[in-house]
């Protein structure tokens, strides 16, 4: 058993934190908790669509913002298979296994399902990170969607608070320095911008000079 499996079930720091918390949840009415595990089950969905209106709005915004936009779902990615190594490292048993008794409204992940960090809070806080850099509004919309999604986690019985709260950590420290690096690519979007793709990169007509040289360039 590893360091990390001796702080399980339980024992855990804040073992006793996630047993109000599903005390509470027993006790909520059936209706909130239904749209709770919905938003635990399918919120991740969310986050893409609104990185698809991320990339919509960069098309009315300068070279870095757009370069941004795109590689949000790379980030987010990247993230998550970080997030994933950290957990297949730690082992950490899920509570609702751990934990004698526990109340969950969703089905306890199978074992080997690790616990530590949250998967759910990484890409979700990942996600929040990488839309900032985009639009400042989306960034706002995106962090709330964050925290519920990460309190939804414990909410529903899957996860102590202390794993979403590393997974959110996870997500903005690795996300925010990466989307920041991506904004250097701006010279390979303006280039994107003056050819074929203008039309999935900008919402701008192409200038003069750039039709010019590309006109230039068909009749060499």
């Amino acid at each position: 058993m590893s360091a990390a499996t001796s702080l399980l079930g339980p024992a855990s720091p804040d073992a006793g934190l996630y047993a109000e918390v599903t005390r509470l949840a027993r006790q909520t009415p059936d209706l909130l908790d239904d749209m709770i595990v919905l938003y635990s089950a399918v919120g991740l969905a969310l986050f893409a669509a609104v990185m698809v209106a991320a990339w919509w709005l960069a098309r009315g915004a300068g070279d870095a913002t757009m370069a941004r936009a795109l590689a949000a779902p790379v980030v987010v990615v990247a993230v998550y298979g970080v997030n994933t190594m950290l957990k297949g490292a730690v082992h950490e048993i899920r509570p609702c296994r751990a934990i004698p008794g526990s109340f969950t409204l969703e089905k306890c992940p199978s074992a080997g399902d690790w616990s530590f960090p949250s998967n759910h809070a990484a890409i979700a806080f990942a996600a929040a990170a990488a839309l900032w850099a985009v639009n400042r509004w989306l960034g706002a919309a995106g962090t709330v969607a964050a925290v519920l999604m990460a309190a939804s986690r414990v909410w529903v019985g899957v996860h102590y608070p202390h794993d979403v709260a590393v997974g959110a950590i996870v997500g903005l420290a690795l996300a925010a320095p990466l989307t920041v690096a991506v904004g250097k690519a701006s010279p390979i979007v303006r280039r994107a911008r003056g050819g074929r793709l203008r039309f999935l990169l900008s919402a701008r007509p192409p200038t003069a000079g750039a039709s010019q040289g590309r006109s230039s360039l068909e009749h060499t």
